[in-house]
Parts: C-alpha cells; sequence; structure tokens
C-alpha cells in the first residue's frame, strides 16, 4: 500500500512538473506565436522611453548570429548573414523564444524576445532547435543555418514594439562587435519607436563610466569593475590640454636622491598660466604642507590630476572646469626653490607617471590606449602608428 502510494505521489509530482512545464513555454498569445512584428506587451507601461547599456555587458552576454558568415544591410533595415551549410544560428542575446515556426515568406523563422527589451529575428533556416517560451542565452544554437535559390545565408533583423531598427546602431557588420554605447529606446505613436545614441563609444572610450555632465566625484570610477581602458586618440583637441604650455622638464618623476618624486616638474617664468588637463571637478584648492598652494582636480575619465606649488588658486572646490580652462598660476610656495609647476597623475590615489598621458617635448596628448588598474596600476597598451 506504501509503495502504491510513493508511485501515485511521483506520478501526481511528474503531472505537476509537466504541466507547469507547458504553462511556462505557453507564456505568449496566439497572435504573438505567428506574427513577427508585433508590439511588445508592457514595454513602455512606465515610462514613454527606455534605455539599454551594451556597456556593461561581458562578452559572454552577446553573439553575432553566425560568428564566421559574412554580413551585408539589405533594404529594410535587415542583414543578409552568408555562411557555409550546416553552420549554428547563434541568440544574439539572452532571452525567450516568441516565435519558432515556418513562414509562408521567410522559411523556418525564430523571434526571441530579449531581456533588454529588443527582439531579434532569424529567418530561412534548414531547421529550427527551439520551441516557444524556450529561454535561451547568448550565444546557443537556436537553428541551423538555411537558405534559398542553393545561397546559404540567415536573414536577420532587430526590432523594438514591432519596428526593425537599423542594425548598425548596435553591432558593426564588418567586425561583428557589439557597440559599447547606451540606446534610449522612445515610444513615439501608437507602436513607433525612435532609436536613439544617448553615450556612444568615443564617449565611453574616452570618460568610462561618466561624462562631466552627470560625474560623481564620490561614485567608483571603475563602476564595479576592476579596470577602466582609455583610448586617448579618441580625445579632440578641446578636451585634453597640456597644463602649461611652452615649459620644460625641469624634474621627472620616480627617483630623486633618497625620496620618491610623485610627479613632473614643469618650469617656464614666475605667475605664468596653468590649465586643466581635461575636464574635472575641483576637489582640492588650498595650501597643502609642502605641496604649498595647490589644486586637485577629479576627472571622468578616471584619472586625477594635482597642480602644486601655484602663486595663486583661481578656482574652488566644487567647480567645474573644463580641458584648458585657467586654474591658477605658478609660483614657489611651499617647499621649492623655483618657480615651477609640480604636476602630479593619480589613479585611485596613487601617482603614476604624467609621461603616459603626455608628450612633455611636444606638449601633447599621447595617441595610445591606457588601460587603469583599480591598484593604481597604468599599463600602455598599443602606440598608434606604431
Amino acid at each position: 500500500m506504501e509503495q502504491k502510494l510513493t508511485l501515485r505521489r511521483i506520478l501526481t509530482a511528474i503531472v505537476v512538473a509537466v504541466t507547469m512545464t507547458m504553462m511556462a513555454k505557453d507564456t505568449f498569445t496566439a497572435l504573438e506565436q505567428q506574427q513577427i512584428s508585433i508590439a511588445t506587451k508592457g514595454l513602455f507601461d512606465k515610462s514613454d522611453a527606455f534605455t539599454v547599456d551594451f556597456d556593461i555587458l561581458k562578452d559572454r552576454d552577446y553573439s553575432f548570429p553566425l560568428p564566421v558568415g559574412k554580413a551585408k544591410l539589405m533594404k529594410d533595415n535587415q542583414v543578409e548573414i552568408t555562411t557555409t551549410k550546416g553552420d549554428a544560428v547563434k541568440s544574439m542575446f539572452s532571452g525567450v523564444v516568441r516565435m519558432s515556426k515556418h513562414h509562408a515568406q521567410y522559411g523556418n523563422v525564430i523571434v526571441v524576445r530579449h531581456d533588454n527589451g529588443l527582439e531579434t529575428v532569424y529567418a530561412y533556416h534548414a531547421q529550427n532547435l527551439v520551441a516557444v517560451g524556450d529561454r535561451v542565452k547568448a550565444g546557443q544554437t537556436i537553428a541551423i543555418v538555411g537558405g534559398e535559390n542553393g545561397r546559404v545565408f540567415c536573414l536577420f533583423s532587430i526590432m523594438v514594439n514591432g519596428n526593425r531598427i537599423n542594425p548598425e546602431t548596435i553591432l558593426s557588420l564588418s567586425s561583428h562587435r557589439l557597440l559599447r554605447q547606451v540606446l534610449m529606446c522612445r515610444k513615439t505613436g501608437t507602436s513607433a519607436v525612435e532609436v536613439s545614441v544617448v553615450r556612444g563609444e568615443r564617449d565611453a572610450a574616452k570618460y568610462g563610466n561618466a561624462s562631466l555632465d552627470n560625474f560623481d566625484v564620490n561614485a567608483d570610477p571603475f563602476g564595479g569593475k576592476n579596470t577602466l581602458t582609455l583610448q586617448l586618440s579618441r580625445f579632440s583637441d578641446d578636451e585634453w590640454a597640456y597644463p602649461l604650455p611652452g615649459a620644460k622638464v625641469i624634474s621627472a618623476y620616480g627617483s630623486r636622491g633618497r625620496r620618491a618624486h610623485t610627479g613632473v616638474d614643469i618650469k617656464t617664468k614666475a605667475n605664468d598660466n596653468i590649465y586643466a588637463a581635461f575636464d574635472g571637478i575641483v576637489t582640492m584648492s588650498q595650501s597643502y604642507a609642502a605641496y604649498g598652494k595647490c589644486i586637485r582636480i577629479k576627472h571622468p575619465c578616471g584619472i586625477e590630476t594635482l597642480y602644486s606649488h601655484n602663486s595663486k588658486n583661481l578656482v574652488n572646490v566644487g567647480d567645474k572646469v573644463k580641458a584648458g580652462q585657467l586654474i591658477a598660476l605658478t609660483g614657489r610656495t611651499g617647499r621649492a626653490t623655483t618657480e615651477h609647476l609640480h604636476f602630479e597623475c593619480r589613479v585611485n590615489g596613487r601617482t603614476f607617471d604624467p609621461s603616459k598621458i603626455f608628450n612633455h617635448q611636444t606638449h601633447s596628448l599621447r595617441q595610445h590606449t591606457i588601460t587603469l588598474k583599480r591598484n593604481g596600476q597604468v599599463i600602455v597598451k598599443a602606440e598608434k602608428g606604431k
């Protein structure tokens, strides 16, 4: 009797599990399972706009649909990706399969509704490998590539609220690379959507996780990560300045006798103009021990700069300054034997050689990529043109 009861409980559990699984797979209406372009229910219930931050995604969170395929932009924002027979079609992001069926116009089609609010469409398959309601991960194989008229390809598109959007706002068709930027999707009609870039790769490369407009000096410049990469070649001429134009180095960064020299000393003349190296916010402007009159600026790019021995400070704590803005005059306050500027660069409170950023001979910004580490280490990755 006890064995029968146990068996009955097992069978009941199986039936419940199967029923729950079937219910989990049937989360879309019949129309959503049949129609490729359809508004996403609830997408704009809380607001008429939402953003998608692709800069925070890890490599495993994205996949090009056919990693070895060749992509070409077609009409109506569709992408034809040609490849070889038997190739695997991958899901671009994680999400749930909304549609998986044979379509009269596009053959075997799969539509995945992603967690970030986007939908992706994959068409002309030889075989679909997922069903409606299946949760898929980025990079998971969802189909075997097919084609038409002897040609092997996948027809791919990206949708927001049933509208195809330009895929080149999200990825590079030539390199298959995801663009590290922030998109805003705004509802402009019953189902129409306007997509715009609110922070592009250029800004992300320069400023990491912030720009001067929304910069919080108390926030973690690394955004929770351990490294931050800056592409100095992407800074335009009005986004950096050599702090003392016309100067010459009189003492380099590094060992100086028995003491470590934490910056670089550069000299012109007394009461010469000192300029902010980058956009930033002033966090110190006062006399400070051996530094004399000193200014410290935090920059959204993750770097902090310091300017000392000034005869006069011209900015106050909390001031927002632009690159090239006059902030002080050269002097010999503090422990100094001649009028000059002691200039420091720091990451997370630790100094590094300013020559990793500036060429002191030409008074120019280096054109390489640097990686800032949370422990204060700064690594030069690649010199432009070398």
